[in-house]
């Protein structure tokens, strides 16, 4: 399943059907984009295949300058691509979905490449992936606000931030000891 109404919270244990739904996003932006996506990547829980997740598929767009998007913002209209604004500073947010019943399937972040937002990304992700009982602490957190707020995303959301923060400041510590 992928698509959940906006608004709303329902987690589900990580599915095969994501990862592929996913490189299949990844190869039309791609294609859309050309030279100017650096790199498009699956990130978010959808990502992460040992936790229950919202089944929306959440895709970073690595661009040299957010500027480079305004282009591209009709050709993606036109493929699906709608454009929700800079609902968070230094990104762009494009969602997909059934507008009609109010769903949505992917949520596409165009951010700096290399910039402080993808890192984010990237590394939460990474860090989550190669060390399960972080994995399993983010989950849990996940389970306690979807059962408070199944109905608040925003207050889902909001929740979720101090252990993201924690887990994120670790994977920053730990994708150090990876590079070097």
């Amino acid at each position: 399943m992928i698509g959940l109404k906006r608004g709303s919270v329902k987690l589900l244990p990580h599915q095969e059907e994501w990862d592929k739904n996913a490189e299949n996003v990844i190869l039309e932006l791609k294609q859309l984009f050309g030279n100017a996506a650096v790199d498009i990547q699956h990130v978010g829980s959808t990502a992460i295949a040992s936790i229950y997740a919202k089944p929306i598929i959440d895709i970073v767009i690595g661009l040299r300058d957010l500027n480079d998007i305004p282009p591209y913002r009709k050709r993606l209209e036109e493929h699906g691509f709608i454009f929700r604004g800079e609902d968070v500073a230094r990104q762009m947010l494009f969602v997909m979905g059934d507008f009609e019943k109010d769903t949505r399937t992917h949520h596409i972040h165009a951010v700096k490449w290399n910039g402080t937002e993808w890192k984010n990304y990237i590394n939460f992700r990474d860090y989550l992936n190669c060390h399960p009982e972080k994995a399993m602490r983010y989950d849990a957190c996940k389970k306690k606000l979807a059962l408070q707020f199944p109905d608040g995303r925003r207050s889902y959301t909001e929740g979720k931030q101090e252990c993201i923060g924690r887990l994120l400041k670790e994977a920053y510590v730990w994708r150090k000891f990876q590079d070097t």
